[in-house]
């Protein structure tokens, strides 16, 4: 490379110059000929890392409960995901175009066999769609692997407790195949809550992993049965079960998180070592109103109107627009838009980064319309 150093006297630097020309098709002729690279190892492993979104057919459903299914995919590529990750499944329901993100239930070795699963109860649109009227052969698009609800050995204890209510087993389950087949070094201690016996998914699957690395706690509130707790996860139950130092997890509903926030104080545990996994954002209890929303996508430009009670991804989505979407709780920053003008209130935190904030960008997913609004949404890729 030609470094340029300033001379004492200004017409030296003038010759200088002069003579660069000529030094730069010297340095051209004496240069390799081969053909530069068209493509590089590191991108390549992104790629294979981070397909994007890709077609997944649904291949098999197969009934866990009363109100749960699990739903097989064979998708186009692998995926490489770590045990507690989610994919967005994405589809036409009617005139609108629907996201949502879902925890993959099967174990992170058999996606690279080109299967995922995912397991969804039923509660909400897409999930009732799901489960009322998917069938084999139809097919999805299928979003990137997603989330940081995962073991991390440098963070987190060699113990992990899990507390799981509902669907909320679905990480942890994906988690316990991990650890059974080596692929996750850590010991899961579980604490599945549910109403009834009948409403456990997954039971003979989690007992069959059960072992020296393996626990698994039973806990029905709504009836008393021999061989299971009774009541919540509590501090104490937790204390029967887990002794030591543990990082504690908990993916379930809202109320209980609310349960657990006051239990992990008695427990004592530092921040770090207590996560819970963050839901969807839902409808909000307001007044009703209807807004107008002019939506700049690309060169494109959409009028859509939108519930004050619903956040501004769902109106886009129920407009049948394709928009980019993955946590929908704020969180990821995927959806990631700019606010034109316009007034909006944001559900529970505030997770934007403050540049964000300061000029102007909002996040869809968790953001409910004040006002008529004035957006710039990006692609879907």
């Amino acid at each position: 490379m030609f470094t340029f150093k300033r001379q004492i006297f200004g017409f030296m630097d003038l010759l200088r110059f002069k003579k660069m020309i000529p030094k730069r098709r010297k340095a051209l002729e004496e240069g390799s000929s081969k053909p530069l690279a068209k493509s590089y190892r590191v991108n390549e492993t992104a790629h294979v890392l981070h397909p994007g979104y890709q077609k997944a057919k649904l291949v098999a459903i197969k009934e866990e409960t009363a109100d749960t299914k699990t739903f097989s995919f064979e998708t186009e590529r692998p995926l490489y995901f770590r045990a507690g990750q989610y994919v967005t499944l994405s589809c036409n329901v009617g005139e609108s175009f629907v996201s949502r993100p879902y925890a993959i239930s099967s174990a992170p070795a058999a996606a690279l066999d080109n299967r995922v699963n995912i397991t969804v109860k039923k509660c909400g649109f897409f999930s009732g769609y799901l489960c009322d009227e998917a069938k084999e052969g139809d097919v999805f698009t299928l979003g990137d692997p997603s989330g940081d609800f995962c073991y991390d050995g440098v963070r987190d204890s060699k113990t992990v407790v899990g507390v799981a209510g509902g669907s909320g087993i679905t990480p942890f389950y994906s988690l316990a195949q991990a650890i059974a087949d080596g692929s996750e070094d850590c010991s899961l201690v579980l604490f599945y809550g549910a109403r009834t016996e009948k409403d456990l998914a997954f039971k003979t699957e989690l007992d069959a992993l059960a072992g020296e690395k393996i626990k698994v706690v039973y806990v029905l509130s709504d009836e008393a049965r021999a061989g299971y707790e009774h009541g919540f996860v509590s501090a104490e139950l937790i204390k029967k079960y887990v002794s030591g130092d543990f990082t504690l997890m908990a993916c379930g509903p809202e109320a209980m998180y609310r349960f657990l926030d006051g239990e992990a104080e008695k427990l004592a545990l530092p921040r770090r070592r207590f996560r819970k996994e963050a839901n969807c954002v839902g409808v909000r209890d307001v007044k009703p109103a209807t807004y107008s929303i002019t939506v700049h996508i690309g060169f494109e430009t959409y009028a859509v109107k939108a519930d004050a009670r619903e956040t501004v991804l769902t109106a886009l989505e129920r407009a049948g627009l394709r928009v980019p979407s993955k946590c929908r709780a704020g969180g990821c920053g995927f959806c990631h838009s700019r606010l034109v003008s316009g007034e909006f209130s944001i559900a529970g935190e505030d997770k934007r980064r403050l540049a964000d904030a300061k000029f102007g960008y909002f996040h869809p997913c968790c953001s409910y319309p004040d006002s008529d609004m004035e957006i710039v949404v990006p692609k879907m890729q």
